[in-house]
């Protein structure tokens, strides 16, 4: 599909707006839709910008902005040692300058990946389901002993010891593969 702005090069971007039932589709190149701004304007009515958009899935209104601004006093303002971005330039931009802000801006990204990923904030990884016997049973185990500090610590003792079999008993399929592979 070829770029309905300059009739170019192929399109990319594929934007579909539907009010009151009626579809509106547009597609650009990526030179196109940089040139936008990320705005898409159609028959007058107000833009819609990416950006906006992922600030309001992750609970980003200005509202929430002003009131984290006040709460943090004007000369602290927290800033990447590395490309020297704020997170309120992130939040406006939508995308951080360097990899090191993401450690720079940890705190204020852990709410923000809580809500987004139902409370996980450590990234693990995926593994196809054919290709990871040994390596998804290791996981489960990963989780169990989580769990099982938990009850140790909760004095859960009878769950505990459940948690604790449950492991022994992967832990012997672990081994069990792992000396069929050899």
């Amino acid at each position: 599909m070829i770029c309905q702005e300059c009739n170019e090069r192929p399109a990319t971007l594929h934007f579909t707006k539907v009010v009151n039932g009626e579809k509106t589709e547009v597609h650009l190149c990526e030179h196109c839709a940089q040139d936008k701004g990320d705005q898409f304007m159609f028959d007058s009515s107000p833009g819609f910008s990416v950006n906006n958009l992922l600030a309001g899935l992750l609970n980003i209104s200005p509202a929430f902005k002003q009131a984290k601004t006040s709460e943090v006093p004007q000369q602290e303002v927290l800033q990447c040692e590395k490309c020297k971005m704020t997170f309120q330039q992130f939040v406006k931009v939508g995308r951080f300058g360097c990899s090191h802000c993401y450690e720079t801006f940890k705190s204020q990204l852990d709410p923000i990946l809580k809500r987004v990923h139902s409370g996980n904030v450590e990234h693990h990884g995926k593994v196809p389901e054919r290709m990871g016997g040994a390596i998804h049973i290791k996981k489960k185990i990963l989780e169990l002993r989580t769990d099982l500090q938990n009850s140790i610590e909760n004095e859960e003792f009878e769950k505990a010891a459940e948690i604790r079999d449950e492991i022994r008993s992967l832990e012997k399929e672990v081994k069990k593969e792992g000396g069929d592979e050899q």
